[in-house]
């Protein structure tokens, strides 16, 4: 039975859940918000990434059989496919494979355990649009995600964040706020991207953990305190309104709105 998270609707247009800051969206500095289809057989897996896209702020179907994985995206609209290698019922490539033989084009991402060169280039053969090997960081995935999305819309690439009047530049690697420049640490600014680039949702520790840091900290550690303290310092103080806020019990949020 199809697991659905963050408010799914069927049948509702991938372009009503989209929301990007390049494309000029109200408030900025939002990602790419997608619908998303994730066929995968193991449960454990499934749920995570049902849990942790919907936690990104993205609409998130998943299905356990391939059959039904293709009956799915034949039926319904989808910005993107996550697609396990190995399936029951239908193997991942035959749906990949029936998929572009009726003219869908949507994007698919591949992911299997099956990691050798002459796997990963059956599975872009295939009409896979990127193909990643498990185990892997749910950060590049959700950056993949991203590339393979804008790829299929042919939006060119992203070389600014905005929201409110901060300004982040991924070119120069300057930020400014009011049109003054803030000095960052690489690690502040990485930071900062990813609010960013998460503006107007909840981004949890976990997520900051894994995207930020990589996991090379204790989960326990107060090393995202610290930084989201001096990150307030450097694009909060003396500004307004302050765009960084804590949300009790559940993570850091970057917004205009208190």
């Amino acid at each position: 039975m199809a697991r659905a998270a963050s408010g799914t609707s069927r049948g509702r247009s991938p372009r009503s859940t989209r929301l990007a800051s390049e494309r000029g969206s109200a408030g900025g500095g939002a990602g790419v918000l997608v619908k998303v289809l994730v066929i995968e057989d193991d449960r454990v897996a499934s749920d995570y990434l049902v849990k942790a896209l919907a936690e990104s702020g993205h609409v998130v179907e998943a299905v356990a059989d391939g059959l039904q994985g293709l009956n799915r995206a034949m039926g319904e609209r989808y910005d993107a496919l996550i697609v396990d290698r190995m399936l029951p019922g239908l193997d991942g490539l035959a749906v990949i494979e029936t998929l572009r033989k009726a003219g869908r084009d949507t994007p698919v991402i591949i992911v299997s355990a099956l990691g050798d060169v002459d796997e990963r280039v059956r599975g872009l053969r295939s009409g896979g649009d990127d193909y990643l090997v498990k185990p892997f960081a749910f950060s590049e995935l959700l950056a993949r995600l991203e590339v393979v999305v804008r790829r299929h819309d042919g939006a060119g690439p992203e070389t600014k964040l905005r929201v409110a009047d901060l300004e982040l530049d991924l070119l120069s690697r300057k930020v400014t706020r009011g049109g003054q420049p803030v000095e960052l640490k690489p690690r502040e600014f990485q930071l900062l991207e990813y609010l960013m680039r998460h503006a107007g949702h909840v981004v949890t520790r976990t997520m900051l953990l894994e995207s930020v840091w990589d996991y090379h900290f204790d989960p326990q550690t107060n090393v995202i305190d610290v930084h989201i303290s001096r990150l307030r310092q450097k694009i909060d103080k003396g500004f307004d309104p302050p765009l960084v806020h804590t949300v009790r019990g559940a993570g850091y949020s970057l917004r205009e709105q208190p």
